[in-house]
């Protein structure tokens, strides 16, 4: 079978699965994804009591989360060819049994060099999240309850990072900075065991097992309801085969851009908002930091919310592009200093808002341009244009604030959302061509 048939995955998947079994799937990628979002503010949270402990300077820590996110980049894009080939439930298992030893091995840490390779081993990790996540929750889910699933599942995210501080800033002053990676190992294990149980509600046959089905004359329907029996049985193109196909489509390297614009857009929220508002709103530190917090309060409620706008058109792209303007908006706003500093709160809440709304069209937008066997892999490649947004966004607005321009990032972070959403609009419209144009 061709890349040239896309997803879409439109046909009714799972007729006869109850809603139950739904939300349970739904739950369980929702844990697994929280603790990912979860693990990358672990060593950040820990900067300073790590750099007192073995003498490290900034630039030393910092380039710990830089190995993480390139480590993670790389193997997101990689990891989501293991799925689609053995099948996503041992690759999420994989990951989070990753930050099991990532923290542990923070734990006995004995220098930089241990800390340099928890780093690796978490990033590692990381990389297999949303490839597996996607793949569980387009072959399990209900069509009709996918957009509830793609919400959920970017709220768990946002939980994880805003719980991840909270929980091992308090445990270090409480008990010291070894305990709480231990603590962090215990909670991670915690997941591990959770998704184990859960097993069942996971299982999704990669290609490897679907043909060896397949050529025993086994039928496949119940996992992949809306994928021909006949289908199965032709042989799956090889990772070089599918990565020449997949890299030959316009769309999906739309949506890796798009990604990579999402977080370089973030990257100014969660790392120059505070002095942002400091020097434009003369607010103080404690009070700047809830800023941020009004901003992912609002992403939450933006996603809760987007979760229902999915099913308000088939034309996915076009929430996302008003969302992402909206939120452009908001953010020239801010950056322009006209909006009274009692009304700053409230327009970050918004551009947090909105830009959540996006968030479950957006994931729906990537799957009509999914070709059918290739769900990890098409989820691997475009979301790792996440860590290099991660990468790149704090560098390039780090310059920019050294250069003088203070606005900088709030501008830079609206020029992000309007690029992303000229980037939505060109993948909607190759959606909309025929399935061979949307993956050729």
């Amino acid at each position: 079978m061709g890349m040239a048939q896309t997803a879409g995955l439109d046909s009714s998947m799972l007729p006869g699965r109850p809603e139950q079994g739904d939300w349970t799937t739904i739950g369980l990628v929702g844990a697994a994804h929280a603790s990912s979002h979860f693990f990358q503010l672990v060593i950040p949270s820990l900067f300073v009591p790590l750099g007192q402990a073995f003498a490290l300077d900034f630039v030393q820590l910092g380039f710990l989360m830089t190995l993480f996110f390139v480590v993670s980049g790389f193997g997101q894009a990689a990891s989501g060819f293991v799925v689609d080939r053995i099948g996503a439930r041992p690759v999420l298992w994989f990951g989070v049994a990753c930050f099991l030893v990532a923290a542990l091995v923070l734990y006995a840490a004995t220098g930089y060099g241990t800390l340099m390779l928890a780093a690796l081993i978490g990033g590692i990790g990381n990389a297999v999240f949303h490839p597996a996540d996607f793949s569980i929750l387009n072959h399990r889910v209900q069509p009709s309850r996918l957009g509830h699933a793609f919400s959920i599942h970017n709220v768990t995210g946002t939980l994880g990072w805003a719980l991840s501080p909270v929980f091992v800033v308090g445990l270090t002053a409480l008990f010291g900075w070894r305990s709480a990676a231990l603590a962090v190992a215990l909670l991670m294990a915690l997941v591990l065991v959770l998704i184990v149980l859960g097993r069942e509600s996971l299982e999704v046959p990669g290609t490897r097992e679907l043909n060896r089905r397949a050529s025993e004359g086994e039928k496949s329907s119940e996992v992949f309801g809306d994928v021909r029996d006949e289908e199965h049985r032709l042989k799956s193109p090889g990772v070089l085969a599918t990565l020449r196909q997949l890299l030959a489509s316009p769309a999906l390297w739309g949506a890796f851009l798009f990604f990579c614009c999402a977080t370089v857009a973030l990257s100014a929220v969660q790392n120059y908002t505070i002095p942002l508002m400091g020097s434009l709103y003369g607010m103080a530190a404690v009070a700047a930091g809830s800023v941020i917090t009004a901003y992912m309060v609002g992403q939450i409620v933006g996603m809760l919310a987007g979760g229902f706008l999915v099913n308000a058109t088939p034309r996915t792209e076009l929430v996302v592009l008003a969302s992402l303007l909206l939120s452009a908006t908001m953010f020239v706003l801010l950056a322009s200093g006209v909006v009274p500093g009692y009304m700053a709160m409230f327009i970050m809440s918004m551009a947090g808002f909105f830009s959540g709304a996006s968030a479950p069209s957006r994931d729906m937008m990537v799957r009509k341009v999914t070709p059918k066997r290739s769900v990890g892999s098409v989820y691997g490649l475009v979301y790792s244009g996440m860590d290099v947004g991660s990468a790149l966004g704090p560098l390039m607005f780090g310059i920019v604030m050294d250069w003088g321009w203070e606005r900088g990032p709030w501008m830079g972070a609206a020029l992000a959302f309007v690029v992303g959403a000229m980037l939505a609009a060109h993948i909607g419209r190759y959606s909309r061509m025929s399935p061979s144009a949307a993956t050729a």
